[in-house]
């Protein structure tokens, strides 16, 4: 791996600077918090908070869902989309 290089006034180049600073949320499982067992594919409110505006399924390291319910979740989803609770693009 490269080393961060140091540019001639001494400070270290931008593409390492992002890395501190800021505080980052830490992620959590919203299942497990609510104390949902099983995700249901008829449960669509809760089913569009993981369905972004394109119809795509937001992966796991974005939400914070655990292993577990992610995979729940996509089988809820695409059991939706082909009940037509959802759609399947933004398009329809």
């Amino acid at each position: 791996m490269a080393r961060p290089t140091k540019k001639k006034d001494g400070k270290k180049d931008a593409r390492n600077s992002n890395r501190g600073g800021m505080f980052r949320r830490r992620k959590f499982c919203r299942f497990t918090v609510e104390k949902i067992e099983w995700v249901d594919y008829k449960d669509v409110d809760l089913l569009k908070d993981f369905i972004n505006e394109n119809g795509k399924i937001i992966p796991a390291r974005i939400t914070g869902t655990k292993a577990i319910y992610q995979r729940q979740l996509s089988t809820a989803v695409k059991r939706a989309r082909f009940l037509a609770l959802l759609p399947y693009t933004d398009l329809h």
